[in-house]
């Protein structure tokens, strides 16, 4: 089976692009420099020819690893490209784990705790809301219209998915999270975080107007606390 390098994590395909002795280089040529740089500068600190240079340039501004600028002096035609970090964080971990979107629920949290709630409550609240607005954008995007269950399942395991929970359909009626995004943190405090999570996802499906399914604490070995199930009559 050939995998569609599209579908890839950006953060596993910009690893794969730095798996290349020229493109390292240069790469950490146009970081340490902390200016904008030519491909002529590029290639002379590796060794190599302008148009092999360009060659893993682009590769690397593919991968957004670099961003292509362009000097204020022009000589003769267009101005010449230069090259500098692309300006995002690089971090990759298989099974995926977003620590940052938990860190982020806990600071809101200190920051909007009302007089009338505990910590865990703030917590709660904005793990709800956090999702709500995740399911709201999916559903703009994709305006879905009335939700059935099934329907609702299959959006939620595309989004759950581009999020790091790995769903898997156990059933028609059942979407098993087989990873938890914030593991091993998990292990630290799972009341804390079970609950964190259940109120993202409950949030979620409130955002999505996925009125036929529930977000079900489950827990599991090796698995997220949640489960997402149909309703029954």
């Amino acid at each position: 089976m050939t995998i569609d390098s599209n579908t890839r994590d950006p953060a596993v395909k910009a690893v794969a692009a730095l798996d290349d002795d020229l493109r390292g280089g240069m790469y950490a040529f146009i970081r340490k420099a902390r200016r904008p740089v030519s491909r002529e500068e590029a290639a002379a600190a590796v060794g190599i020819s302008r148009k092999l240079a360009a060659f893993h340039l682009d590769k690397l501004v593919d991968a957004g690893l670099l961003r292509v600028g362009s000097t204020a002096v022009r000589k003769v035609g267009r101005a010449p490209k230069v090259y500098e970090p692309g300006g995002t964080d690089l971090q990759v971990s298989i099974p995926p784990r977003h620590h940052d979107v938990l860190a982020g629920i806990l600071l809101d949290a200190v920051l909007t705790e009302g007089d009338d709630e505990n910590a865990r409550e703030a917590t709660t609240r904005v793990a709800g809301q956090r999702g709500e607005d995740l399911g709201g954008a999916e559903r703009d995007r994709t305006k879905p219209g009335r939700l059935g269950a099934e329907r609702a399942l299959t959006l939620a395991e595309g989004v759950l998915a581009r999020h790091g929970f790995e769903p898997s359909r156990d059933s028609p009626t059942c979407v098993r999270l087989r990873n938890c995004p914030f593991h091993p943190l998990t292990a630290k405090a799972p009341e804390l975080v079970c609950g964190i999570n259940h109120a993202f996802l409950s949030g979620f499906l409130t955002g999505l107007e996925a009125g036929g399914v529930s977000a079900v604490l489950a827990p599991a070995p090796d698995a997220c606390c949640v489960e997402l199930r149909a309703l029954t009559n």
